[in-house]
């Protein structure tokens, strides 16, 4: 868990996606879309990420967990959730709003 706040602090945006992962570019190219700024973190790439993957399996209760994203350190969600804050226009607010303040 620790680890995964370290990297959601380092940035706005965070992205923990899986190469392989046929979602992961929808929530990539998302971001890309709306003009926000954000870090990914390929988990298949790094070195400590199963840790990664089970912390934030902890933080959505078990449920689904790739792709996940954090923003200003607190968790969006997987797909479903970061899906349902752009269609009610949440997402991009909340994340220009963050970028504005400098986080």
């Amino acid at each position: 868990m620790e680890r995964v706040m370290q990297l959601a602090s380092g940035s706005t945006v965070v992205v923990f996606s899986i190469s392989s992962c046929c979602m992961s570019p929808a929530v990539k190219r998302l971001f890309c879309e709306i003009g926000v700024n954000h870090d990914v973190y390929e988990l298949d790439q790094d070195p400590r990420g199963n840790e990664i993957e089970r912390a934030l399996t902890m933080l959505l209760s078990g449920g689904s967990t790739i792709p996940v994203v954090l923003i200003g350190g607190k968790l969006v969600g997987a797909m479903d959730r970061v899906m349902a804050s752009h269609i009610n226009g949440t997402l991009f607010h909340f994340s220009r709003k963050l970028e504005h303040f400098g986080f």
